[in-house]
């Protein structure tokens, strides 16, 4: 069986509304643009232009063109500061949603403004209240998947923000000569592939849930034939699981979406193999999802930090009601509470037999529903900075005694979202490669990817970049001050007055006239 590949889905949106009372994206878009005017937004550019080795030193650069990476340079192009993103993915395309996302809705409440960077008119609602109506606002539940890539395809179009697709970053080298290096290849369809460099006062790594490693699979997935399993962040079709019996490793969010579609496209029989006894019942997350922690996690003392971070990872989150009912609604999908798997043994017929902790099962294929984890073997792009960025682990001790390898290889991020360096001085110039992704978490917050805070954190982190490139050009702005000579007034605005004389007291308390002075 050939190693299953999806296609990318179509940009039209998965369900579609009759347009009642909308006044149409053209009048959004109108007053998207007369809010930003209103708002003096965006800022005029005023950071210095560089150039270095011969060529032009960007602002920033924003490696990854999903929701993170459109809001952090929607952020900095209103602060004035000049931002490029470089994507590997086609155009449209960047992100999860149209591709790996298997999902038929979001779970964030329909009413989250997302990236909208505090702009009613770039808001989801407003986009799609513009084209349906209020009618069909008030009937939608969740918002389908596709239509939220819509959305964000439309954001990317009407900011007008500066991305390049189909650009694979190789690596990053920080340098010590104030700029960071990006080495990339062009890989447009229909040219021949083109490695260049580009050059950034700061580079920031908007690589999404994946963050700095990838796919975690456990120890006996070795055991399973390659062309026998995904997982489920890869880009797989369902139709080449028609007829198979499918095993899916995995309770979560993703586990329901996998288990569906592959339900979907025919597969003969899917079996959910589940370690706990029980499914989580309550995402403990919404518990902490206020301003307070949007705006303040980061500050927090360490021990606060993995004190929540820990404890939503013991409680895990559970997958949402409607993803499970759409797995249940089948009769060939079938759930195995505790059945933790202890190993695979391919047969002589081509199927599997997975050992798990209610005995032996039979499956013709496996898709792994298991996370993520920071794994910098995963990442070549990345090999010059993992030796020398710090994590969690390098300085910090789990005070309930349990290691959590997820949080202890976290990086020990510096307030703007900074790599840190694990030994001072062995990488000059890591402290301008930021990291703006799940990895972040631990340090910043849920700030750098999820929907609620996506829009707090991505303006946070371009306060920091601006307040960090004014510092490293202080003397040129002073020097720009002192230079500044646009007159407000031209010395026509008054008339110079003759000074009047001054009667003062004598002795006698008589008044005395005093001459005024010429």
């Amino acid at each position: 069986m050939n190693l299953p590949s999806q296609k990318p889905s179509s940009p039209a949106s998965a369900v579609s509304f009759p347009a009642n009372d909308a006044p149409g994206l053209p009048a959004l878009e109108a007053r998207l643009r007369q809010d930003l005017q209103w708002l003096c937004l965006p800022a005029k550019p005023w950071v210095p232009v560089q150039t270095v080795d011969g060529q032009q030193v960007l602002d920033v650069a924003i490696v990854g063109g999903g929701m993170g990476g459109l809001a952090l340079a929607a952020s900095l192009r209103n602060l004035g500061i000049r931002a490029r993103i470089f994507d590997k993915a086609p155009e449209g395309y960047e992100g999860p949603w149209a591709t790996t996302a298997r999902m038929e809705t979001l779970r964030s409440p329909k009413e989250l403004t997302g990236p909208a960077l505090g702009l009613p008119a770039l808001t989801f609602r407003a986009w799609f209240e513009a084209q349906f109506g209020l009618q069909q606002w008030e009937a939608l539940d969740k918002i389908p998947r596709l239509q939220w890539a819509d959305y964000l395809r439309w954001y990317r179009k009407v900011l007008g923000l500066d991305v390049h697709n189909h650009q694979r970053l190789l690596d990053v080298q920080p340098r010590g000569d104030g700029v960071v290096q990006l080495e990339l290849v062009d890989e447009t369809p229909g040219s021949t592939p083109r490695h260049y460099s580009v050059l950034a006062r700061h580079a920031v790594l908007a690589t999404g849930r994946d963050g700095l490693g990838g796919p975690w699979l456990p120890d006996w997935a070795a055991q399973v034939p390659r062309h026998q399993w995904v997982h489920s962040s890869h880009e797989w079709d369902g139709e080449t699981l028609r007829g198979l019996r499918v095993a899916v490793i995995g309770g979560g969010a993703s586990a329901m979406d996998a288990a569906a579609t592959a339900l979907e496209h025919g597969a003969a029989r899917v079996d959910l193999l589940i370690r706990r006894n029980e499914l989580p019942r309550v995402n403990k997350g919404k518990g902490a999802g206020n301003p307070g922690m949007s705006q303040g996690f980061w500050a927090l003392p360490d021990e606060w930090k993995w004190q929540f971070r820990r404890y939503i990872n013991v409680s895990q989150v559970p997958p949402p009601h409607g993803s499970t009912l759409r797995v249940s609604r089948h009769a060939n999908a079938h759930f195995h509470l505790g059945a933790p798997v202890h190993g695979v043994q391919p047969r002589g017929d081509g199927s599997l037999r997975i050992d798990t902790g209610k005995g032996p099962l039979a499956a013709d294929f496996v898709i792994f529903c298991t996370g993520f984890r920071t794994d910098w073997g995963q990442r070549p792009e990345f090999a010059r900075l993992a030796p020398h960025v710090r994590v969690w682990g390098d300085r910090f001790n789990a005070p309930d005694g349990v290691p959590d390898a997820e949080l202890l290889g976290s990086p020990d991020l510096g307030s703007v979202f900074e790599f840190q360096p694990r030994i001072p001085g062995s990488l000059p110039g890591l402290e301008r490669v930021h990291c703006f992704n799940y990895a972040a978490a631990l340090s910043q917050g849920a700030g750098a990817g999820d929907i609620p805070q996506i829009s707090d954190g991505a303006q946070r982190l371009a306060r920091g970049l601006a307040a960090g490139l004014l510092a490293q050009d202080v003397q040129t702005h002073y020097d720009a001050m002192v230079a500044y000579a646009e007159p407000e007034l031209d010395g026509t605005e008054w008339t110079p007055a003759v000074f009047p004389a001054y009667e003062g007291e004598s002795e006698a308390g008589a008044p005395t006239a005093v001459a005024a002075q010429p």
